[in-house]
């Protein structure tokens, strides 16, 4: 063994390969994956043919494949050093064309054995392949990360970007401030009572309520409104920041706020307590619609 080799911090090492049919599909799969690991404060290496490279407008590491990916056991030694301390995104493409048969079979075993030579690296290895050549990565690669593949924070469904649906006729509307929060608390208490909900549902739903109200005090207008309704067998809360726009956060409310963090409960509160939540942003206001089930 090497002897500074220490040792990697036993982590997830990823490895995952990239199919790609066009250099566009090449930067739409890897741009989005190097910003994210940038962000994190990752280091981050990419290793292509020129080509790409130029086309690449991000702050990283860089390397051409070519003198990269001369020798497969050095290779090997190079990533464990690159990776070794470091929490790391490294995106090699292997230059598959012009080598010998006898050459090819050593680079996919080399892909094989990378799986438990970087088994304790805190890294993610994207393996972009060609289309013609992306056969050879199946038998060598954990996972795939394909052109139809769309990140969590870019994922847009039916709906989403709808405005929503007007409250219904019936609704009652109450106001809210740091002054009146405590009513504001009694008074969908006693709506959810009227409509019939289970006693401990009302407590979950008045606590949510309460959560999202109090962060549009404290991080927003400093006030709002709350809108009650009941149809379908559930009851509906609208929350009102009239300061509000929209979040930082693409994924509000589904990702668990860290420990130390003063931000962020609310919605993920209300995410885990009621049946549906909606936010939308626009026209200078934050609204988050509730919906519980009676």
């Amino acid at each position: 063994m090497h002897p500074e080799w220490a040792p990697l911090a036993a982590e997830s090492f990823r490895h995952v390969a990239v199919p790609y049919a066009s250099d566009e599909g090449f930067l739409r799969l890897i741009v989005p994956q190097v910003a994210r690991a940038l962000s994190e404060g990752r280091q981050v290496l990419v290793i292509t043919d020129a080509a790409k490279l130029a086309l690449l407008d991000v702050a990283a590491e860089t390397r051409l494949s070519s003198e990269w990916y001369r020798h497969p056991h050095r290779t090997l030694a190079a990533f464990h050093e690159y990776m070794r301390g470091r929490r790391t995104l490294v995106v090699g493409e292997l230059p598959w064309a012009g080598w010998s048969e006898r050459e090819t079979t050593e680079w996919i075993r080399y892909e094989s054995i990378i799986n438990v030579a970087m088994a304790g690296a805190d890294a993610t290895m994207l393996c972009p392949y060609a289309t013609e050549s992306a056969g050879k990565a199946w038998q060598t690669h954990p996972s795939v990360l394909n052109e139809r593949y769309v990140e969590p924070y870019a994922l847009v469904l039916d709906g989403d970007l709808a405005p929503l649906t007007e409250p219904h006729s019936s609704a009652t509307t109450a106001s809210f401030s740091t002054r009146t929060l405590k009513s504001l608390r009694r008074a969908v208490k006693e709506f959810a009572a009227r409509a019939g909900m289970d006693r401990q549902l009302v407590a979950s739903l008045v606590l949510s309520v309460s959560e999202i109200a109090a962060n549009s005090i404290e991080h927003g207008a400093g006030h709002g409104t709350v809108t009650m309704w009941s149809e379908a067998g559930e009851v509906v809360c609208e929350i009102v920041d009239p300061g509000g726009g929209p979040l930082d956060d693409p994924l509000p409310g589904y990702i668990p706020p860290e420990p130390e963090s003063l931000r962020g409960y609310g919605l993920w509160i209300s995410r885990q307590l009621c049946d549906h939540v909606s936010v939308r942003a626009g026209g200078g206001a934050l609204r988050v619609r509730l919906h519980m089930k009676l």
